[in-house]
C-alpha cells in the first residue's frame, strides 16, 4: 500500500469542494456539488459514480465488485448559499477554513485519496449522500441497503475532539403530542370548554419525567447532564390556542429524545404511546417515533481495535475513541446490522459554527489510516 503524501493535491480538491456551496435545502446547489464530487471521484477512482436522484436530492454511489466495505459520507452542508462571502475559503498557519470544510468535505477528499493509494478498490462501496444534514429523509433506505451484507462501514464524518474516532452515538426519536380540547368563551362560558392548554401542561410534565439521568462513577443516577448513558426527553416547541378570550381547543408539543441504547429507545416509545389525558373532555394524540437507532459501542468495538492496530503499523499515534450525543448516517448502518466506525474524517473543529476549521497536517495521516482499514477489513 502506498502512503498518502500529496497534501497539495488534497488541498486543491478540498478548495474545489468548499467553493461549491451545497446547502441541503437548495437541491440545485446540491446537484452542482454532486457533479464536482463525482468529478473528483472519477479522476481518483477511475470510474464515474451511479447518480441517484430521490425526491430531488442528488446522491452518488461507486461499487467495485461485491462490496464488503462501505465508505459513507455526505456532501450537503448546513451553510446557506452565499456563506462563502463572509466565510471564504482560506488556508493560514496550517488551518483550512470555509463553510463545510470540517463537516464534512475534508472527509470526502481523504476518502478519495485513500482509495487512490490502494492497488484496487475491489470490494468497496462508496456512498456520498446529499441530505444527511436534514436527517437523510431521501437517502435513509439507500444507506441501509448499501450497508446490508457489508463486513464494515467506515463513516467519514468529522472526528471528535482531538481527532478521536466516534465509537458510539445516541439514537434519536422525535414526537409531537397533540391535545384536542373544546373551545368556549373564556369569559362567558369557560366551564363549557375543555382546555387543551391546561392538558398540555400536564403532558409536558409527564414527558419530561421520562428522562433517565446519567449514572455517576459510583453507580448512582445523579451524573452530569449530557453524558452518553443519559436518556434525554426534552419538550421543545409549544403552541396552542387561537385568541386571548377563547378556551384553547388545540395545543401541540414537540419532543426531542436522545437515547444510548435500543432498549432505552423502546422504553421511551412505550411511555409516549401510553400518555393519557387528565383534563376531562380532552384527547391526547401522539405522532412520530424513533428516527435513528443508536450506534452502540458493541457495533464499533472490533473496528476500533482494528484501527488501533492499523495505526500502530503505520507509525501513527493510536486513535482515541469517543461517545457523542449527535447522530449521523452511522446510526443507520449500525441499525442495519453492519459493524460501524464513525468519525474517520477530518481533524479540526467548529462544525456548524463560525470557527469551522480543519488541521491540514492531519489529512494525509487520516487518509492513510482509512486506506489501511479498508485493506484489513475487506479481507
Amino acid at each position: 500500500m502506498t502512503t498518502v503524501v500529496n497534501l497539495s493535491a488534497m488541498l486543491a480538491d478540498l478548495e474545489e469542494l468548499v467553493c461549491c456551496e451545497s446547502f441541503s435545502a437548495d437541491h440545485e446547489a446540491v446537484a452542482r456539488s454532486a457533479a464536482v464530487v463525482a468529478g473528483q471521484g472519477r479522476r481518483l477512482l477511475g470510474m464515474p459514480p451511479e447518480t441517484i436522484v430521490i425526491d430531488g436530492v442528488t446522491h452518488l454511489r461507486w461499487s467495485f465488485g461485491e462490496p464488503r466495505v462501505l465508505l459513507l459520507g455526505h456532501h450537503d452542508t448546513v451553510w446557506p448559499i452565499g456563506s462563502l462571502r463572509t466565510r471564504p475559503w482560506s488556508v493560514s498557519d496550517g488551518i483550512a477554513r470555509g463553510p463545510g470544510v470540517f463537516d464534512m468535505k475534508a472527509g470526502l477528499v481523504q476518502l478519495f485519496h485513500a482509495l487512490a493509494t490502494l492497488p484496487s478498490p475491489d470490494g468497496v462501496c462508496v456512498l456520498v449522500t446529499g441530505d444527511e444534514e436534514v436527517g437523510s429523509p431521501s437517502s435513509r433506505a439507500l444507506v441501509e441497503e448499501s450497508a446490508r451484507g457489508c463486513a464494515a462501514a467506515f463513516v467519514l464524518e468529522a472526528s471528535a475532539e482531538g481527532g478521536a474516532l466516534k465509537t458510539a452515538r445516541k439514537g434519536i426519536s422525535a414526537y409531537e403530542v397533540v391535545v384536542h380540547g373544546r373551545a368556549a368563551h373564556a369569559g362567558l362560558d369557560p366551564g363549557k370548554g375543555a382546555n387543551a392548554g391546561v392538558e398540555l401542561a400536564h403532558q409536558i410534565l409527564a414527558v419530561a419525567a421520562m428522562a433517565t439521568p446519567a449514572a455517576s462513577p459510583d453507580g448512582t443516577s445523579d451524573g452530569p447532564d449530557g453524558t452518553l448513558d443519559e436518556t434525554t426527553v426534552t419538550p421543545t416547541l409549544l403552541s396552542g390556542g387561537t385568541t386571548m378570550n377563547t378556551v384553547p381547543a388545540l395545543a401541540r408539543l414537540a419532543v426531542d429524545v436522545r437515547v444510548p441504547t435500543v432498549a432505552a429507545q423502546l422504553r421511551v416509545d412505550t411511555l409516549m404511546r401510553a400518555l393519557s389525558p387528565r383534563t376531562p373532555g380532552t384527547r391526547v394524540e401522539v405522532l412520530g417515533g424513533p428516527n435513528r437507532p443508536p450506534l452502540e459501542p458493541a457495533s464499533s468495538a472490533g473496528l476500533f481495535a482494528l484501527a488501533q492496530r492499523v495505526a500502530a503499523g503505520l507509525g501513527l499515534a493510536p486513535p482515541a475513541g469517543a461517545a457523542v450525543g449527535g447522530a449521523s448516517d452511522g446510526n443507520l448502518t449500525a441499525g442495519a446490522g453492519c459493524p460501524t466506525l464513525d468519525g474517520l474524517g477530518a481533524v479540526g473543529g467548529g462544525a456548524h459554527a463560525d470557527d469551522e476549521h480543519v488541521v491540514v497536517a492531519e489529512m494525509p495521516g487520516r487518509a492513510a489510516l482509512l486506506a489501511g482499514l479498508v485493506e484489513a477489513a475487506r479481507g
